[in-house]
């Protein structure tokens, strides 16, 4: 009697995966993903040469004269500069205030008056310009401001500008317009304070 051993594989077992097809899919993966990430910061910084790098982006209020900012609050442009006016401080008839400036452009900055527009404003009133006759508003340190953002401001730093102001009442508003200076253009920010 021949007895054959008969050696067969069951037919239920799977074919082997490929360790190499599955190393090709996920790199294949994380190109995608690196390409769609690369795709997204280009179609961002695309967009932002169409408005102008001199545009605003705002959480919440715009910082325009129809949603101005409040104390405390940023502005924020597209460049890098950010601009902050700090809630006022009474001290005696006169409120104290700073806007700070915080250069992350990639260059130095230009803060002062380069031509007729002023890049800092104080005045009384709201910022849409609604009962700005009711509220006369004395800007005390106007020119010891306006010195303080006469120096070159580099890249990296930031500037505290002094504000004094002495409004005809107490809780008048306050409008601070800032205008910084740029090469082709950059919005105005409005802030509107309230002097209590």
């Amino acid at each position: 009697m021949d007895t054959e051993a008969t050696t067969s594989a069951p037919a239920d077992t799977p074919p082997a995966v490929s360790s190499r097809g599955f190393y090709g899919c996920a790199i294949a993966m994380i190109v995608a993903v690196v390409l769609i990430m690369l795709a997204a910061a280009g179609l961002s910084e695309f967009e932002k040469g169409l408005d102008g790098d001199g545009q605003m982006e705002q959480p919440g209020p715009d910082g325009s004269s129809s949603q101005p900012l409040g104390a405390g609050m940023t502005a924020r442009y597209e460049d890098g500069l950010w601009v902050t006016v700090s809630a006022p401080r009474r001290v005696g008839s006169v409120y104290r205030l700073t806007v700070t400036y915080e250069n992350d452009t990639d260059g130095e900055l230009h803060l002062g008056r380069t031509s007729l527009d002023r890049p800092l404003v104080v005045r009384g009133g709201t910022a849409d310009g609604d009962g700005g006759s009711d509220y006369g508003t004395s800007w005390v340190n106007s020119e010891q401001s306006e010195d303080a953002l006469a120096p070159v401001l580099p890249e990296g730093e930031s500037r505290v500008v002094p504000v004094l102001v002495e409004p005809s009442r107490r809780g008048a508003p306050v409008t601070v317009e800032v205008t910084p200076p740029h090469a082709g253009y950059r919005e105005t920010s409005y802030f509107e304070l309230s002097m209590e």
